[in-house]
């Protein structure tokens, strides 16, 4: 996993501290919180904050918080931390959770968790965001913590619904603080440096004998957006630590020379006319100036490769490359930021339809954008998100796809394509215990493999990635469909729809595809209980994946929304790397995109080619790269350090990177070929509009999962629109809304609704999920389409305190009716899918569960587009 160094950048730490309350029990212990946590932080072996980078903030009235928090956001750049120990209140449902400050009462001048703290991180311009919260219900703090916009870990004093403190411990710091500090100031043995998921590990060992004031083990919990990379916090260690770079040393010097030559300069511009001041600024010597702005680029990859290209990024910022100055740019200080890269991440489809609806894309981000009949409600700007400078796809083939669905002569953007960055082949990962009898795992052909994973040998279902929604599941569509033109899948012929027809049966299997390779594997990981929700056989199964994701897997690497395991999985668990010799490997091709009208296109193209460089040199980007588990673009083979040559990832590091050599139209062909291959399908969409909805940024995901189901719609993939409760009939149980009827095949409508639903179309009544379910399932059950499904967002089941016990009967009989009729449920309430009533639906009607999380709406997407790959006789 790649760590985040926020050294050399503007960083802030805010320590919010409340231990005197007017009105609420006193918390002598924690008095001397944030000055023991100060002392860590500006430590010198912790090496990461500088003095004048941490602020202290002790409030007595909420607007306190409010000012400190507006501070640190605008001025950090790198890493922001937030800090906050005292009393914490959460509502009489568990949801809510306030932070409370000295004038607080029980219900008045707080600090709302969700409303404030969130919301102002929200506007932060800091690559990385920490918090911890040490408070009691500080676990409550994850029920909206999903909604965070930027790259965010957060740390929780205990898990939910629990008190932490009782305010009685020795004075010098709480039990939690000064098991904090401790890991900070002195590391952790065995570790170079302390990241945020080392310090929840080592703080959940220290406070393992511990117990919590309410009797129950004392258990930190963590959870983090939009990021699966880590951050580090402290470069403490009892080893012997290596010394801080000059550049940083440099740099850190440099600041009190900066503050007195501000100070001079403002001196100077009281005292004399503009024009003598004019004169002696120029005079003054450059080494002391400030940096100007940095560039901004920004950089749009797929979800499996952003973090890696985070790392590489942020090595690049930090390079010699992008701070010594070049010929001409005598004003820019050494040791300065040209550019910064902000890097995110979308589904391949959704990176297809921000580029074929260009114009509207750049006329959003510009306040002008309208929408076209052909745009389909598209809204490229929140998904994929802000207009690329660089994209780099996960493979030729989808830079091919983009291209074909962009206008021919009207469109703002430009595509420049450039040679790959990196390689990772594509394999086929076979359980260690399953290995195939006579086949050579480095050079299998496709009739072999699924020979030898049928029915009849080793009875093995095939998951893939989705082709529609990930570059890694159209290569290896690719790879079957081509699987009869010869060992290196050359041919430019088109594919044969029999072979191809054949190919999807073997993957026909319902929820057999996903995302991507990372959504795969992780749902295939033994820690995340997805037996339980009726979804796969780990035992019995054979992703189809990336070299990399299989080796991450292997080695217990974070991996979509699973975070990173302490160790290696065990032998019994891990999955063998068979390599496929017709499927092409990905090969990341850099695109510079050029947008029609910028008044910077010129510096803009000059930075692009400079990373671009800096991404393919042996001694800068390789070499990022390749510690990542990505092939070199010059040297193949992995070198050493790579977790490739780690016997436990179960890959051949010397395995073959077959180029990609099919044209556009090949690529077309495939794809059409995938398309008819599949058989139609039907989703009924039944989505929760109750007001709880509102509370902890659930409705934006939930609405976002119900778009990504629309953009699926079409002649062939009908869909319908439910919400329940109905505001016309709010005390039936049983009745729901019918939005949208069922059979449509248009997406303006349900968009249409699901925009009055955003604009606070919700009802003030309990949801009953399994009334409205049971009313579903007997509609879906009487349609005449062959693969169908339903598709459930809620919170969380509001009726089963006033439900007649025949509903659950009725319900469950429905369920085991035929024809079976699969739920996909999205549940964003505290309990996710732990509780017994979800995961009974996933597992009765052979359907899923998807948590909440920042891969959710993805993750649901993938199996959406499942449905029409079931079909009769599915094993």
């Amino acid at each position: 996993m790649s760590e985040y160094d926020a050294r050399g950048k503007v960083n802030r730490a805010l320590l919010i501290s409340v231990d005197d309350y007017r009105t609420l029990r006193p918390l002598p212990a924690v008095k001397d919180n944030v000055h023991k946590l100060e002392q860590a932080l500006l430590a010198p072996g912790t090496d990461l904050f500088t003095k004048g980078e941490v602020v202290t903030c002790r409030p007595q009235e909420p607007w306190e918080v409010e000012q400190a928090l507006d501070t640190v956001v605008q001025e950090a750049r790198g890493l922001l931390l937030v800090y906050f120990s005292g009393h914490g209140r959460v509502g009489s449902d568990g949801g809510n959770l306030h932070l409370m400050v000295g004038a607080s009462e029980r219900r008045h001048k707080t600090v709302s968790w969700q409303d404030t703290v969130l919301s102002y991180l929200d506007n932060a311009r800091a690559d990385r965001i920490v918090i911890v919260l040490e408070c009691c219900y500080a676990g409550n703090a994850s029920e909206a913590f999903h909604s965070c916009r930027h790259p965010t870990s957060l740390l929780m004093a205990a898990q939910p619904n629990r008190r932490i403190f009782s305010g009685e411990e020795p004075t010098g710091g709480s039990v939690f603080n000064r098991a904090l500090v401790q890991i900070l100031e002195q590391g952790i043995p065995g570790k170079r440096f302390v990241t945020f998921e080392d310090l929840v590990r080592a703080l959940r060992e220290q406070l393992a004998g511990e117990r919590t004031p309410m009797g129950d083990v004392w258990e930190p919990r963590s959870a983090k957006q939009n990021t699966v990379d880590d951050v580090i916090l402290s470069f403490a260690t009892p080893e012997a630590r290596p010394p801080t770079p000059l550049r940083i040393r440099l740099r850190r010097r440099l600041k009190p020379s900066l503050r007195r030559w501000t100070g001079l300069l403002l001196i100077l511009a009281i005292i004399f006319v503009p024009a003598v001041t004019g004169v002696v600024l120029l005079q003054l010597p450059n080494d002391g100036a400030p940096c100007p702005p940095a560039l901004e680029l920004r950089l749009l990859t797929a979800p499996e490769a952003e973090p890696a290209l985070r790392r590489a990024a942020f090595d690049y910022e930090m390079s010699e490359t992008n701070t010594r100055p070049l010929t001409g740019e005598g004003n820019l200080p050494d040791g300065c930021r040209r550019a910064q890269i902000t890097v995110y991440s979308a589904a391949r489809d959704q990176v297809d339809q921000g580029f074929a609806a260009a114009e509207r894309w750049q006329g959003e981000a510009l306040g002008t954008g309208k929408a076209r009949p052909a745009d389909k409600g598209i809204d490229p700007l929140n998904r994929p998100g802000p207009q690329p400078d660089i994209w780099i796809p996960e493979s030729t083939a989808d830079y091919d796809e983009a291209r074909r669905g962009m206008p021919a002569t009207t469109s703002p953007a430009t595509l420049h394509y450039s040679a790959p960055v990196a390689y990772t082949p594509l394999v086929v990962g076979i359980p260690e215990s399953r290995r195939l009898d006579d086949v050579e795992p480095a050079d299998a052909s496709w009739p072999e493999l699924l020979t030898q994973t049928d029915g009849s040998h080793h009875d093995l279902s095939l998951l893939r990635p989705s082709p529609v929604l990930s570059g890694t599941g159209l290569l290896h569509t690719l790879g079957l469909y081509l699987a009869h033109d010869g060992p290196d899948g050359t041919s430019t012929g088109a594919p044969d729809l029999t072979l191809a027809r054949q190919a999807e049966e073997r993957l026909s299997a319902p929820g057999s595809q996903y995302a991507g390779s990372t959504e795969l594997l992780c749902s295939l990981r033994p820690d995340t209980g997805t037996d339980a929700a009726g979804s796969v056989d780990r035992a019995k199964s054979a992703p189809l994946v990336s070299e990399k994701s299989l080796a991450d897997y292997n080695l217990g690497h974070a991996i979509g929304s699973c975070p990173a395991r302490p160790s290696a999985l065990p032998f019994r668990n891990r999955y063998l790397a068979y390599y496929p010799r017709s499927v092409p490997a990905l090969d990341h091709p850099l695109v510079r995109v050029d947008w029609q009208g910028a008044t910077d296109a010129t510096v803009r193209k000059a930075a692009v080619a400079s990373f671009a460089a800096w991404l393919r040199a042996p001694d800068g980007g390789q070499r990022t790269l390749t510690a990542q588990g990505y092939r070199g673009v010059r040297e193949t083979s992995p070198p050493p350090g790579s977790p490739l040559r780690d016997s436990r990832a179960d890959v051949d590091p010397v395995g073959p990177v077959v180029p990609f050599t099919a044209g556009p139209e090949q690529v077309s062909q495939v794809l059409d070929g995938y398309d008819k291959a599949q058989k139609s399908s039907q989703v009924l969409i039944l989505m929760d509009t109750s007001t709880s909805m509102a509370d902890g940024g659930r409705l934006p995901v939930a609405l976002s999962a119900a778009g990504r189901a629309l953009e699926m719609a079409g002649p062939r993939h009908t869909y319908g629109l439910w919400a329940f409760p109905d505001r016309a009939h709010p005390a039936d149980a049983d009745a729901v809304r019918e939005l949208v009827h069922l059979g449509s095949a248009d997406p303006a409508p349900g968009k249409a609704a699901l925009d009055r639903i955003a604009g606070g179309e919700l009802v003030e009544h309990g949801a009953a999920m399994e009334e409205a379910l049971t009313r579903a399932l007997r509609t879906m059950k009487k349609s005449p389409a062959t693969n169908k499904a339903i598709v459930l967002l809620l919170d969380q089941d509001d009726g089963a305190g006033r439900r007649a016990a025949s509903v659950e009967r009725t319900l469950g009989a429905l369920l085991e009716e035929k024809p079976g009729v699969p739920i996909l449920a999205l549940v964003l309430g505290r309990s996710g899918c732990d509780t017994f009533a979800f995961r009974q639906l996933a597992g009765a009607s052979h359907g899923q569960c998807v948590p909440a999380g920042p891969q959710a709406v993805d993750t649901l997407a993938g199996r959406i587009a499942s449905i029409g790959t079931a079909a009769k006789g599915d094993r």
